[in-house]
């Protein structure tokens, strides 16, 4: 997975597409603001829709749910 400070604009595909979204691009990541290195959130835009979400950084870590880079 890339680091926190390579997670803007970073490339994901989603394994399980909803509305025919697969490919997203990283447009926001949210910091803690007790600790500016440790990252809460990102936000999401699909490639297709360009509709936004926002998730805990962490569930990119789900292999079952998320692939770096455009597959």
């Amino acid at each position: 997975m890339a680091g926190p400070k390579k997670l803007l604009n970073s490339k994901w595909t989603a394994l399980t597409p909803r509305e025919r979204e697969k490919h997203f691009l990283v447009v926001k990541v949210e910091y803690d603001a007790l600790d500016a290195q440790k990252v809460t959130s990102v936000t999401l835009e699909a490639v297709l829709t360009r509709r936004h979400f926002t998730l805990a950084w962490r569930e990119l870590n789900d292999a079952a749910r998320w692939r770096p880079g455009w597959a």
